[in-house]
């Protein structure tokens, strides 16, 4: 073995023995999938908070309308800003909302008496229609009675989009019965 290559394999020796940079290495092998981790729970969490905000919003708006004998254009508009106040910091474009009076006959057939949409919400059952017996849950519009629908509906689309790139579309719908009346009447105004 020439006398030249034996420094050589003396400091390769010593470069696989020396342990002074392990840390760093695992810091950089490991540091990749906790950023990963960390914004995904970051992305999760957002849009936890927003799917709860969703389902605050129907219960609210649809509670104040079933406090009310009666409901103006400007009172539903009102309803409607402070759902666009409940959603804050959360960006209101994609936010729909939707209050209907849904009453129900002798018989049982369930009847829109009135509806009130924000940004157009789309599943939104026209005045006069009439609803087929799986819209309304049974057993919470009785025969001969009325009950408030509030529904909500909210395009949640990540900031970051680094684990859920998608939008993710939320729904939620509360029923409540009318509290000062039998019915709450729309009045224009």
């Amino acid at each position: 073995m020439p006398d030249h290559l034996t420094p050589r394999r003396s400091r390769l020796a010593g470069f696989w023995r020396d342990r002074r940079g392990v840390s760093a290495v695992e810091f950089a092998l490991i540091a990749p999938v906790m950023v990963i981790f960390y914004c995904g729970m970051a992305e999760a969490i957002q849009a936890m908070m927003a799917q709860r905000r969703v389902s605050n919003i129907a219960a609210s708006i649809g509670d104040l309308v079933a406090q009310n004998a009666q409901l103006s254009d400007t009172k539903a508009a009102d309803i409607f800003a402070i759902g666009n106040a409940i959603m804050a910091p959360f960006p209101t474009t994609s936010l729909r909302m939707c209050l209907v009076s849904v009453s129900s006959d002798a018989t049982g057939k369930d009847t829109v008496d009135w509806s009130v949409t924000y940004n157009s919400h789309a599943n939104c059952p026209a005045k006069g229609a009439v609803l087929a017996a799986s819209v309304v849950p049974a057993g919470v519009l009785p025969a001969s009675q009325s009950v408030i629908m509030a529904k909500t509906s909210y395009a949640y689309v990540s900031p970051i989009k680094f684990v859920m790139p998608r939008t993710l579309n939320f729904y939620r719908t509360y029923y409540l019965r009318p509290r000062r009346s039998e019915t709450v009447m729309k009045v224009t105004g």
